[in-house]
């Protein structure tokens, strides 16, 4: 459970604890805690009593039973600025949330959010134009993912991020808290009209009623309705149009799709969950971009080529456009987001939990139909966020009263966003993103890439290696008496001391492979004799039939996807390896790319229950 020790996390451990120990019969460990709950406490480290009111809220937890895991925030880069305060502590604490559930085994992370929250989240999201998919607001359970729990052998379905809660209003919280005589803390920074939620949150105090919030609640529920609707749409059409290869990129099958039949607002969600599981970017998709996009899939048979949202989408050869090839755009201005894992932790770090977390998927989407509305039973399908609540107010959802309230809020809301909105200097913004193919990162032998949350590439150096490594045939087993022979490579490009660089592939490493085809070979007899073997032409002997294979299945790959494959240079920029399609110079040097995109196909943000 993430506690901050305010009434509202406070409410949740006493709920928690009564369940865990009332209705499902669970033991104490030795030193007295309820088996199977941790409280997370973060102290933010941004004001000087912080560190104290964690150990005070350490403390009333532990007397509830409740075992306390404190982690103390480091600002490397100094503290926030002011106006972006509340966003930075609240990346940092899931950040923080996330390894210490990885650290523990846990696979259910349960946050406090309420009714209240919904609300605020509703009217923030109304002035900031937000579509009627964001104005649903928090799914009851959705998924968080971390580079660090990623397993190349297994499944992996991230932490499940629950908030039982979203039923109860914050008079709620308080009464549980009295109830289970727990005391709680206030933060100050609550208080402060600096930040868009405390201004919502003071303004609905000020309109509050019971007829406000149970109408306010039914424009939720509805356009909770809708995004169910939706999202079962194009959980359906992923699984009969799209198809996800090795190499990193999507086709999707345009016939099957039929574009022409499916509801915009349908349409627009399923090519943003595609380029975002691509391109492995979080941001959503809105405004021109997506209009765009949506003309552009509209368009059958395509005929043209579109870069958008970090991916390149063009017709899939020899489809005449009836198919989409969707990839990763290398020349789009991203973040850098390579990563580094160290080989032993990655293992240890597998998901102990993942078959806990199958399960649960599982059961909860066998039962996802009976919760599917039909398209007559959805009311905003085809409004967008300034027609919501005047739809909502003509099927009598709302009340005159309550929407001229809520209209007000929102209003005002818009007012203080356009004041405090400021648009980055070209020059400031240059410094923070470059392009993804200006880049290489060195990988050491015993780290793991995470590559653009796409790839993991790993690499070692083998002492013994197959003689049909060197030879080039497949059947050379009875070559030298035996399978392996020992080789040292003290003269080719790699060498013994040097840290190779990954980076993406471009036309010229696959104009290389096509030149090392041209390069004159040694006779096989000079492998006879291992003692006389030269390190470099064995490596080139090798080079030039491992570039054979692999440019043969160069060729089924689309030259476009071909660019989003990460590859093995040497300190002088020659290629070593392109894994992805099992090209490797020295055959002492074995390189493995697996492609395990850190947030799955569909995005971590599904209904499960």
């Amino acid at each position: 459970m993430g506690v901050s020790g305010g009434p509202d996390s406070m409410a949740l451990c006493v709920l928690s604890a009564h369940w865990k120990t009332n209705g499902l019969s669970t033991n104490r460990d030795s030193d007295g805690f309820i088996d199977g709950l941790l409280a997370i406490i973060i102290d933010h480290s941004l004001r000087a009593e912080s560190k104290e009111e964690a150990n005070i809220v350490s403390s009333r937890v532990s007397t509830m039973g409740i075992r306390c895991e404190i982690v103390h925030c480091e600002w490397s880069d100094g503290r926030p600025k002011q106006g972006h305060l509340q966003e930075a502590a609240r990346d940092m604490r899931y950040q923080h949330f996330q390894k210490v559930c990885i650290q523990n085994q846990i696979s259910a992370l349960l946050i406090a959010h309420h009714m209240d929250d919904q609300a605020e989240l509703f009217v923030l999201r109304l002035s900031r134009h937000s579509s009627v998919l964001g104005l649903a607001g928090m799914p009851f359970i959705s998924q968080i993912f971390s580079s660090y729990t990623h397993s190349s052998d297994a499944k992996d379905y991230g932490i499940l991020l629950v908030r039982p809660l979203l039923d109860f209003s914050k008079e709620d919280m308080y009464k549980i808290c009295q109830g289970g005589q727990q005391t709680w803390v206030e933060d100050p920074t609550n208080q402060s009209i600096l930040y868009a939620r405390n201004r919502i949150r003071m303004s609905l105090r000020d309109c509050s009623s019971y007829g406000f919030n149970s109408e306010l609640q039914a424009v939720i529920s509805a356009c909770q309705q809708t995004r169910l609707y939706v999202d079962n749409v194009c959980s359906n059409l992923m699984n009969k149009a799209v198809t996800v290869t090795d190499f990193g990129y999507a086709v999707i099958d345009l016939e099957i799709l039929n574009p022409s039949k499916i509801e915009d607002i349908c349409l627009s969600k399923f090519i943003a969950l595609i380029l975002q599981f691509i391109s492995q970017r979080n941001r959503p998709i809105r405004g021109s971009t997506s209009k765009l996009l949506l003309d552009y899939m509209r368009t059958f048979p395509c005929r043209t080529s579109l870069t958008a949202a970090g991916c390149y989408i063009c017709p899939a050869p020899a489809s005449r456009g009836t198919k989409a090839l969707v990839c990763c755009s290398v020349d789009c201005p991203l973040p850098q987001t390579v990563k580094f894992l160290d080989a032993l932790s990655y293992t240890d770090h597998q998901h102990h939990t993942a078959n806990d977390i199958e399960q649960i998927i599982a059961d909860s989407k066998s039962h996802f139909n009976r919760l599917v509305p039909d398209a007559s039973e959805v009311h905003f399908l085809d409004t967008t966020s300034e027609s919501v609540l005047s739809k909502a107010r003509r099927l009598e959802m709302l009340s005159e009263s309550t929407y001229k309230n809520i209209m007000l809020l929102q209003r005002e809301e818009v007012k203080h966003f356009r004041t405090k909105k400021k648009v980055i200097p070209e020059s400031e913004s240059k410094d923070k993103v470059k392009s993804i193919s200006m880049y290489s990162e060195p990988l050491f032998h015993g780290k793991i890439c995470s590559f653009m949350n796409r790839f993991f590439v790993a690499w070692k150096l083998e002492k013994e290696i197959p003689v049909s490594a060197i030879s080039g045939e497949a059947d050379s087993h009875d070559y030298m008496g035996g399978g392996t022979l020992c080789c040292h490579c003290n003269s080719c490009v790699f060498g013994n001391d040097m840290v190779p660089e990954v980076r993406h592939m471009c036309e010229s490493d696959w104009l290389y492979l096509a030149d090392l085809l041209k390069c004159p070979t040694s006779e096989n007899s000079q492998l006879k004799d291992t003692s006389s073997t030269d390190s470099t032409s064995t490596c080139l002997n090798h080079a030039r039939v491992s570039a054979q294979r692999a440019l043969l299945i160069l060729k089924s790959i689309p030259a476009a996807a071909r660019r989003g494959l990460p590859v093995l240079v040497n300190d002088q920029g020659l290629l070593l390896s392109i894994p992805s399609i099992g090209f490797k110079y020295c055959p002492c040097l074995d390189v493995t790319a697996v492609f395990k995109p850190r947030v799955p196909l569909g995005g971590g943000h599904s209904l499960f229950i």
